[in-house]
């Protein structure tokens, strides 16, 4: 049985979908909470400043994720991926669960600062171990439907959180035991891989390193920046769609969710279509991606009714679910394997970066316009020089290759 453990192995769906599915535990921190959070401020009204500390209850796991990813990576590098993983759910899954039995409000807010970390370390060391079982096109497919399977499992987050926050405020963190089931597949379908990514021998799991010489810094950190720059783009609707939908007239709260989902399905469709040309140069696909985000940012600013705003909202989904696997798999396609943990973490953290200044960039941008609709044309701009800035990097390669 030892020999046949250090046997070459193959991955396959099952190895996949069990490293797929723990992508969802990056929306559910916010969206599945999002509906109780009136009954949170309600519970904790009595504490100084409430109304500042208990929507950080949503939104403190993110910030951890941008702070902590890449000290993830390292780790992953360094001792490597499977055990981190592995402990990383267990303590996730405990720490989730402690809002059901805590009252104190600092407590709790503790507890979520835990589920941050541990919720970097497996969002880093999945995509990692993608990038270590699979290669070339299963594995770009494999990084580009986290992207999908992240956008469906908010629309099943939401209207779970809004069922069972119905029940109480504590209901809705029993879900965190959902990471149990995430832990059965890893324990089952996954291994220590080496750089091949068969099972790693004894001898090799005891020789990680994180050795920064020949980190491709110059071109990741390029990679890092157009990321924070797009992650702003992919999540301002769905951050402000209710929003719009709500300033357009309309009032009822399920009917603004219900169209809110049915233009995020534009994401998952963008991801799938991003499958089927994925191969194509990256400046091309940047190039659709910025300029389906910029048509949608304008119509959205230009619309007069809910029909036409949600039009708009579809379009930018379009492009925003190409864009997320674009970047994540260009950033992956530098990475040998002893450097994939840190890379993988350092995007993460870009990512999330993004995803925390999108409402800032908003909210400048509504006051500089007078308004929240009328900002999406500035959105619309910035995404527009994301086109001309690929155009620009296009005819520059161009004339660069005329003269070799």
């Amino acid at each position: 049985m030892a020999h046949s453990a250090k046997m070459p192995r193959t991955a396959g769906i099952a190895t996949g979908l069990s490293l797929l599915f723990p992508i969802t535990l990056s929306t559910m921190a916010i969206v599945l909470l999002a509906p109780s959070l009136p009954k949170l401020m309600e519970e904790f009204r009595g504490v100084p400043n409430f109304e500042y500390w208990v929507p950080m209850i949503l939104t403190i796991p993110a910030l951890c994720v941008a702070l902590f990813s890449p000290i993830a990576g390292i780790l992953g590098d360094r001792f490597g991926r499977r055990r981190l993983l592995i402990w990383s759910f267990l303590i996730y899954c405990v720490l989730g669960l402690m809002p059901v039995f805590l009252s104190d409000l600092t407590t709790i807010l503790i507890s979520r600062v835990g589920v941050g970390i541990t919720e970097a370390v497996i969002m880093v060391l999945t995509t990692t171990l993608i990038g270590d079982y699979f290669h070339g096109e299963a594995r770009d497919k494999w990084l580009a439907a986290q992207t999908a399977t992240a956008s469906i499992s908010a629309l099943v987050f939401f209207n779970l959180g809004g069922i069972l926050g119905a029940i109480s405020w504590r209901a809705p963190f029993w879900v965190y035991t959902s990471s149990l089931l995430m832990l059965a597949a890893v324990l089952a379908f996954t291994w220590e891989p080496n750089k091949d990514g068969n099972a790693a021998t004894d001898s090799q799991q005891t020789a990680h390193s994180a050795n920064w010489s020949g980190f491709p810094w110059a071109r990741l950190l390029g990679i890092v920046g157009i990321t924070i720059y797009g992650s702003i783009f992919f999540y301002t609707v769905q951050i402000q769609a209710a929003n719009g939908l709500t300033q357009l007239g309309l009032t009822d709260t399920a009917r603004i969710g219900f169209l809110t989902s049915i233009a995020s399905v534009g994401v998952p469709l963008g991801t799938w279509f991003y499958s089927r040309v994925g191969r194509w140069p990256v400046t091309r696909l940047l190039l659709i991606e910025f300029g389906l985000l910029s048509l949608g940012f304008l119509m959205m600013s230009k619309a007069g009714t809910a029909n036409a705003f949600l039009v708009g909202c579809f379009i930018n989904q379009l492009g925003a679910g190409m864009l997320l696997p674009t970047l994540v798999v260009w950033a992956m396609s530098l990475l040998t394997f002893e450097q994939r943990g840190r890379g993988a973490g350092i995007w993460t953290a870009a990512f999330s970066v993004g995803q925390w200044l999108s409402p800032i960039v908003v909210t400048l941008a509504s006051k500089a316009m007078g308004g929240l609709l009328p900002s999406f044309s500035v959105l619309s701009a910035g995404a527009f020089a994301g086109v001309l800035l690929t155009l620009a990097a296009m005819a520059t390669s161009r004339s660069q290759t005329s003269w070799n």
